[in-house]
């Protein structure tokens, strides 16, 4: 398949003035009011669309995300872009950068059908993917059988549902939550997780998955621009040999993974877009595939390094 059929644009990174990614602020307006960041998120809509990606993926909390994405349709009248969203976490930043929190998260049916309400307000017949937002372990989802039978009842309307993951138990939530069921039938059939050069524990799982004909996608492809900025002397050395920079190895990484069905990309700008992609379908030596597997680091260090990024 096209690589690019297998791509899709997150909009974590433009639908909102802070967040955690890296290499982010260097390219974002000075000014981040919402007519600064609509211009930004269309113009990285645009490229993408131009560069042949037709899948677009939002969240409640990021921002005013599923509205930029709304207006956007709109205006440009495509009808081929696919479009994945997600509930459980609420922005509460108030468009400031210096918010003390800037989301809360909370699973649970009032949660859930007060999300849905206004992303289906917003992105009427648009949405075909629906996902609960970083779902671990301990969430209480995992016993609430009146949630549970209300996403499930998405699928009537031909909604897809789905989660993704975050924290070092990934592997455990995906296997767990793939196993739910409500009158016989799975309730998920869609996972997006983090799995980057740095963070793979969830591979396994997600091969399962897959093999299983579970919609698996690939999430912080970059570890959140760690590999873009600081990227290790390995991943900097085999960029430096394919004549790209360090992100777009990264991502082509993650695209030869043969389970991966869908693989997201962050940028903030479309130059970022154009750099992310810039090695897709690019062949990988032996020694060079070897190189970057070595990369992989312990899944706790990797998530406590990431929570301890800054929101800018």
């Amino acid at each position: 398949m096209d690589p690019l059929a297998r791509t899709a644009v997150g909009l974590a990174a433009v639908g909102r003035p802070a967040y955690i990614n890296l290499g982010r602020s260097a390219v974002l307006p000075s000014g981040r009011g919402v007519p600064e960041l609509r211009e930004v998120t269309y113009a990285v809509l645009d490229a993408a669309y131009a560069g042949g990606v037709r899948r677009v993926d939002v969240a409640r909390s990021y921002g005013r995300a599923e509205e930029f994405l709304a207006d956007w349709l709109a205006e440009r009248g495509h009808s081929d872009v696919v479009v994945s969203s997600k509930w459980g976490y609420e922005y509460v930043g108030r468009w400031r950068r210096d918010a003390e929190v800037h989301e809360v998260k909370e699973h649970s049916l009032p949660r859930f059908r007060a999300q849905w309400e206004h992303t289906r307000s917003l992105l009427a017949g648009r949405v075909s993917l629906y996902q609960v937002h970083s779902l671990t372990p301990d969430s209480p989802l995992f016993g609430d059988e009146d949630l549970l039978a209300a996403l499930a009842s998405l699928t009537e309307d031909g909604v897809r549902v789905g989660f993704t993951t975050s924290g070092p138990a990934q592997a455990e939530t995906i296997r767990r939550a793939l196993a739910l069921r409500i009158s016989g039938r799975p309730v998920f059939t869609a996972v997006q997780s983090t799995w980057n050069l740095l963070e793979r524990s969830a591979g396994p799982a997600l091969r399962e998955a897959h093999e299983a004909g579970v919609l698996v996608q690939l999430k912080e492809t970059l570890a959140n621009g760690r590999l873009a900025v600081d990227p290790p002397t390995e991943l900097a050395r085999v960029a430096r040999e394919l004549g790209v920079e360090p992100d777009a190895v990264a991502v082509a990484a993650c695209h030869a993974q043969p389970w991966a069905d869908v693989v997201l990309v962050g940028p903030a700008s479309p130059e970022q877009f154009r750099s992310n992609l810039a090695a897709v379908g690019s062949p990988l030596t032996g020694e060079q595939r070897a190189a970057l597997s070595a990369l992989a680091t312990d899944p706790a260090d990797y998530w406590a390094r990431r929570s301890a990024l800054a929101w800018g």
